[in-house]
């Protein structure tokens, strides 16, 4: 348990209807008492005055108290909802201040807490982190189930099989006189850590579609100058990202818009024009485009005419492209037979709605009932692979001794154990909680 109290406004930007402020610490009951004159009952909101030292009356408000160990830090919390004035919530601030042994919170503290006190995992608190950053459905369905403790509950089903394997491998390599003790542990394990081996593989490639559901499909929008990528951008995203204009090379940089398509997030990148150029600034441009090609889910490959140069994208980029004719609206002659995928106008909107359903193919799948419990960051993908590759050591290692072969298990379960932030985690508990807002 922290001896610190903190306080934080935990609703957001001022003004606002209501303000609330969390306060959690031992001396939670001693502010209420301070500031309310006392203690309100226990998980019942109660309307109290909110006093400074003085006595002085600060606001009227909705004053909530949740004893520990049975609240979101699992500490002593409370939560004061006053007025969302400037001029009141500095108020409360001061006459939390001078309150001796109370702080203002650091980003991300009270889920730290939360997480330090056994209330969550790691995967929970960053369910959570992206709970409140989510812009889209789909981000808020993802989030929502890991910040539940869904996929936490895969991998503690994962690490339960791992550790009722070490445990018999354990039994007969200590116990082998007892008759109590299966004398071959192949037969009550392997096959079943063959079957967590490729639950673990069919997980780890999901590992895209989950990248994809939280940061967005990544689709490129590339082409010769003048293809009409800049007006395709501007057109989607319904506002003048993209500077227009009739000579070629006007793009200079890689600019990008987010979109919410079918409540996934989509983020489109308008790149500069792709031809040989001596201008040193247009070049830089050309060398951001095919590193956003690099990294692209999807290319958009726009051309204004059948016979425009597209060989330059395909040296740099080998994934999915949606072939994409423009300017139709000037065409004064159809295109032959399989030179695009679809014909498009942002003069009239010819086009766009076929061009929106084929970026929509390329959005993954989560209509499954467990298809919620995606893995999303990196160092859950880098585990992950760590704990597949030592399940594969074990399970090949038939020729070497079990206690070889438990020792690949217990490398498994540490990385799965490094997931879930049950060991040696304190490294990465800076970067994760840094990423929340103040008050969360």
């Amino acid at each position: 348990m922290n001896d610190e109290t903190i306080y934080a406004l935990s609703s957001g930007g001022l003004p606002s209807g209501v303000a609330v402020i969390r306060i959690s610490g031992p001396q939670t009951q001693h502010v209420l008492d301070a500031l309310c004159g006392r203690m309100p009952e226990p998980r019942f909101a109660t309307l109290l005055p909110i006093r400074n030292r003085n006595g002085e009356a600060l606001d009227r408000g909705l004053v909530l108290y949740f004893p520990g160990p049975a609240s979101f830090t699992g500490e002593d919390t409370a939560e004061l909802q006053i007025h969302g004035g400037r001029a009141t919530v500095r108020a409360a601030f001061s006459a939390l201040d001078a309150i001796p042994g109370l702080r203002a919170a650091e980003a991300g503290e009270f889920s730290r807490r939360a997480f330090l006190n056994g209330k969550m995992d790691l995967v929970a608190v960053e369910g959570l982190a992206d709970l409140v950053a989510a812009d889209t459905e789909m981000q808020r369905r993802l989030a929502a189930e890991q910040a539940s403790g869904g996929l936490s509950r895969l991998y503690e089903s994962w690490a339960k099989r791992l550790t009722h394997a070490r445990a018999m491998i354990e039994a007969e390599l200590d116990f082998a006189d007892e008759e109590d003790v299966p004398g071959s542990v192949a037969e009550t394990i392997w096959d079943d850590m063959r079957l967590l081996h490729q639950d673990v593989v069919n997980h780890i490639s999901s590992a895209q579609a989950g990248e994809i559901v939280r940061d967005g499909l990544r689709v490129v929008i590339a082409g010769p100058p003048n293809a009409g990528k800049s007006s395709l951008i501007n057109y989607l995203a319904k506002r003048d990202v993209a500077i227009v204009t009739d000579v070629p090379g006007t793009t200079r940089d890689v600019l990008h818009v987010d979109l919410d398509l079918y409540g996934f997030a989509v983020r489109l990148y308008d790149t500069a024009g792709l031809r040989d150029t001596e201008d040193l600034v247009e070049r830089e441009g050309i060398r951001r485009t095919h590193l956003s090609l690099a990294e692209a889910h999807l290319v958009l490959l726009l051309r204004d005419r059948p016979d425009a140069e597209i060989d330059s994208v395909k040296s740099v980029y080998t994934g999915p492209v949606i072939r994409v004719g423009t300017k139709v609206d000037r065409q004064e002659s159809a295109w032959p037979a399989g030179t695009a995928d679809v014909m498009i106008s942002v003069e009239t909107g010819a086009g766009i709605p076929e061009l929106l359903a084929r970026i929509g193919a390329y959005l993954p799948d989560i209509s499954a009932a467990n298809a919620q419990a995606l893995p999303t960051r990196k160092r859950h993908f880098d585990n992950l692979r760590v704990v597949e590759d030592n399940l594969g050591q074990a399970i090949d290692a038939a020729h070497v001794g079990l206690d070889i072969r438990a020792e690949f298990l217990r490398r498994a379960a540490h990385a799965l154990g490094r997931i879930a932030g049950r060991v040696d985690v304190e490294n990465l508990l800076d970067v994760i909680f840094s990423e929340f807002c103040i008050g969360k």
